[in-house]
Protein backbone atom coordinates (compact mmCIF):
# COMPACT_ATOMS: atom_id res chain seq x y z
CA UNK A 1 0.00 0.00 0.00
CA UNK A 2 1.64 3.23 -0.92
CA UNK A 3 0.80 6.15 1.75
CA UNK A 4 2.18 8.38 -0.15
CA UNK A 5 -0.66 9.78 -1.32
CA UNK A 6 -2.80 10.24 2.18
CA UNK A 7 0.03 11.32 3.66
CA UNK A 8 -0.20 14.69 0.94
CA UNK A 9 -3.85 15.08 1.20
CA UNK A 10 -2.97 14.45 5.15
CA UNK A 11 -0.58 17.54 5.36
CA UNK A 12 -2.36 19.78 2.72
CA UNK A 13 -5.80 19.82 4.40
CA UNK A 14 -4.05 20.39 7.66
CA UNK A 15 -2.24 22.83 6.02
CA UNK A 16 -5.35 25.00 4.39
CA UNK A 17 -6.76 24.59 7.53
CA UNK A 18 -3.85 26.12 9.48
CA UNK A 19 -3.79 28.81 6.71
CA UNK A 20 -7.76 29.50 7.52
CA UNK A 21 -7.27 29.39 11.32
CA UNK A 22 -4.42 31.61 11.08
CA UNK A 23 -6.31 34.18 8.78
CA UNK A 24 -8.98 34.17 11.33
CA UNK A 25 -6.57 33.86 14.82
CA UNK A 26 -4.14 36.46 13.46
CA UNK A 27 -5.89 38.22 10.77
CA UNK A 28 -8.66 38.78 12.38
CA UNK A 29 -10.75 37.60 8.88
CA UNK A 30 -14.17 36.10 10.49
CA UNK A 31 -15.28 33.57 8.15
CA UNK A 32 -18.09 33.50 6.60
CA UNK A 33 -21.08 30.65 6.45
CA UNK A 34 -19.06 29.15 3.27
CA UNK A 35 -15.81 29.64 4.35
CA UNK A 36 -17.11 27.05 7.27
CA UNK A 37 -18.81 24.74 4.79
CA UNK A 38 -14.23 24.42 3.21
CA UNK A 39 -13.02 24.00 6.66
CA UNK A 40 -16.34 20.88 7.21
CA UNK A 41 -14.37 19.23 4.53
CA UNK A 42 -10.87 19.89 5.26
CA UNK A 43 -11.61 18.35 8.58
CA UNK A 44 -13.30 15.02 7.49
CA UNK A 45 -10.96 15.03 4.71
CA UNK A 46 -7.72 15.14 7.24
CA UNK A 47 -9.91 12.98 9.32
CA UNK A 48 -10.29 10.07 6.35
CA UNK A 49 -5.93 10.70 5.41
CA UNK A 50 -5.20 9.95 8.91
CA UNK A 51 -7.26 6.93 9.14
CA UNK A 52 -5.52 5.29 5.72
CA UNK A 53 -2.33 6.04 6.92
CA UNK A 54 -3.21 4.42 10.41
CA UNK A 55 -4.87 1.33 8.40
CA UNK A 56 -1.91 1.28 6.41
CA UNK A 57 0.22 0.70 9.31
CA UNK A 58 -1.85 -2.11 10.10
CA UNK A 59 -2.18 -3.56 6.90
CA UNK A 60 1.64 -4.07 6.60
CA UNK A 61 1.07 -7.05 9.13
CA UNK A 62 -2.63 -8.44 7.94
CA UNK A 63 -2.61 -7.68 4.33
CA UNK A 64 -5.90 -8.38 3.77
CA UNK A 65 -6.43 -4.80 5.34
CA UNK A 66 -4.93 -3.20 1.61
CA UNK A 67 -8.28 -2.65 0.36
CA UNK A 68 -9.71 -1.21 2.85
CA UNK A 69 -6.45 1.40 3.08
CA UNK A 70 -6.96 1.70 -0.39
CA UNK A 71 -10.72 2.81 -0.34
CA UNK A 72 -10.21 4.97 3.08
CA UNK A 73 -7.28 6.93 0.73
CA UNK A 74 -9.85 7.18 -1.79
CA UNK A 75 -12.31 8.68 0.14
CA UNK A 76 -9.89 11.24 1.70
CA UNK A 77 -9.00 12.34 -1.86
CA UNK A 78 -12.63 12.93 -2.70
CA UNK A 79 -13.07 14.86 0.42
CA UNK A 80 -10.71 16.96 -0.62
CA UNK A 81 -12.16 17.32 -4.33
CA UNK A 82 -15.34 17.98 -2.04
CA UNK A 83 -13.62 20.66 -0.63
CA UNK A 84 -12.18 22.18 -3.81
CA UNK A 85 -15.62 22.24 -5.15
CA UNK A 86 -17.01 24.42 -2.27
CA UNK A 87 -14.04 26.62 -2.60
CA UNK A 88 -15.10 27.20 -6.62
CA UNK A 89 -18.47 27.65 -5.95
CA UNK A 90 -16.97 30.42 -2.95
CA UNK A 91 -15.17 31.72 -5.35
CA UNK A 92 -18.03 32.25 -7.80
CA UNK A 93 -19.93 33.76 -5.43
CA UNK A 94 -17.33 36.47 -4.30
CA UNK A 95 -16.90 37.08 -8.62
CA UNK A 96 -20.35 37.38 -8.53
CA UNK A 97 -20.40 34.56 -11.41
CA UNK A 98 -23.13 33.30 -9.42
CA UNK A 99 -25.90 33.84 -6.64
CA UNK A 100 -24.19 32.85 -3.59
CA UNK A 101 -26.44 32.54 -0.16
CA UNK A 102 -29.03 34.68 0.95
CA UNK A 103 -28.88 34.31 5.30
CA UNK A 104 -25.86 35.26 7.41
CA UNK A 105 -24.57 33.46 10.63
CA UNK A 106 -24.04 34.69 13.96
CA UNK A 107 -23.00 32.34 17.15
CA UNK A 108 -25.97 31.72 19.33
CA UNK A 109 -27.23 33.89 21.83
CA UNK A 110 -29.12 33.68 25.62
CA UNK A 111 -29.95 35.58 28.22
CA UNK A 112 -32.89 38.22 28.50
CA UNK A 113 -33.98 40.19 25.48
CA UNK A 114 -32.01 43.21 25.93
CA UNK A 115 -28.51 41.26 25.88
CA UNK A 116 -29.35 38.99 23.10
CA UNK A 117 -30.34 42.29 21.08
CA UNK A 118 -27.04 43.55 22.11
CA UNK A 119 -25.27 40.49 21.52
CA UNK A 120 -26.97 40.04 18.04
CA UNK A 121 -25.79 44.11 16.81
CA UNK A 122 -22.34 43.46 18.09
CA UNK A 123 -22.27 40.54 15.96
CA UNK A 124 -20.04 41.14 12.78
CA UNK A 125 -21.70 40.67 9.35
CA UNK A 126 -19.76 37.88 7.64
CA UNK A 127 -20.43 38.11 3.47
CA UNK A 128 -19.96 35.59 1.87
CA UNK A 129 -20.00 37.71 -1.73
CA UNK A 130 -17.66 40.21 -0.14
CA UNK A 131 -13.54 39.50 -0.81
CA UNK A 132 -11.91 40.24 2.61
CA UNK A 133 -7.96 39.02 1.48
CA UNK A 134 -6.46 38.26 -2.04
CA UNK A 135 -3.37 38.09 -3.58
CA UNK A 136 -2.49 38.18 -7.01
CA UNK A 137 -6.57 39.17 -7.62
CA UNK A 138 -7.28 35.32 -6.29
CA UNK A 139 -9.56 35.16 -3.08
CA UNK A 140 -8.76 32.83 -0.27
CA UNK A 141 -11.18 30.62 -1.56
CA UNK A 142 -9.91 30.80 -4.96
CA UNK A 143 -6.35 30.07 -3.47
CA UNK A 144 -8.39 27.22 -1.71
CA UNK A 145 -9.89 25.91 -4.71
CA UNK A 146 -5.95 25.74 -6.65
CA UNK A 147 -4.09 23.89 -3.85
CA UNK A 148 -6.98 21.40 -3.27
CA UNK A 149 -6.92 20.44 -7.37
CA UNK A 150 -3.24 20.45 -7.42
CA UNK A 151 -3.54 18.12 -4.31
CA UNK A 152 -6.46 16.00 -5.63
CA UNK A 153 -4.17 15.64 -8.82
CA UNK A 154 -1.24 14.68 -7.85
CA UNK A 155 -2.61 12.39 -5.11
CA UNK A 156 -4.91 10.69 -7.28
CA UNK A 157 -1.78 10.37 -9.80
CA UNK A 158 0.21 9.06 -6.16
CA UNK A 159 -2.22 6.53 -6.03
CA UNK A 160 -2.57 5.05 -9.67
CA UNK A 161 0.60 4.94 -10.39
CA UNK A 162 2.40 1.49 -10.86
CA UNK A 163 4.35 0.41 -7.96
Amino acid sequence: MRSEGPALVLAGSLALLAGAYGFEMIGGLVPCEMCWWQRWALMATAFFAADALLLGIVARRQPAMAPAVTATAWVAILGLASNAGIALFHAGVEQKWWQGLTRCTAPPVTGDAKSMMADILAQPLVRCDAIPWQMFGISMAGWNFIVSLVLVGVAAWLMLKPR
